[in-house]
């Protein structure tokens, strides 16, 4: 009785199967190994280029002095 129920099972089964298509991918990246890397010069003067709003604020000697001793006295 249990192979009836397995070959009923299996013949549903063998259609979903078929009935699947292969896969197609839908993006499609670059190839990124004919791309030159920049250096390192090259990368920092990008960087460089941030508007004033977005870089940070410059620090002065004393308040690098109070956050390591890590707060007021």
């Amino acid at each position: 009785m249990g192979s009836k129920v397995s070959s009923k099972m299996a013949a549903p089964a063998a259609r979903v199967i078929q009935a699947v298509r292969p896969h197609a991918p839908l993006i499609k990246f670059p190839k990124r190994q004919d791309v030159a890397r920049p250096n390192v010069q090259e990368a920092l003067k990008t960087l460089a280029l941030l508007p004033a709003r977005y870089r940070r604020r410059p620090m002065a000697v004393d308040e690098m002095d109070y956050i390591q001793r890590g707060g007021p006295e």
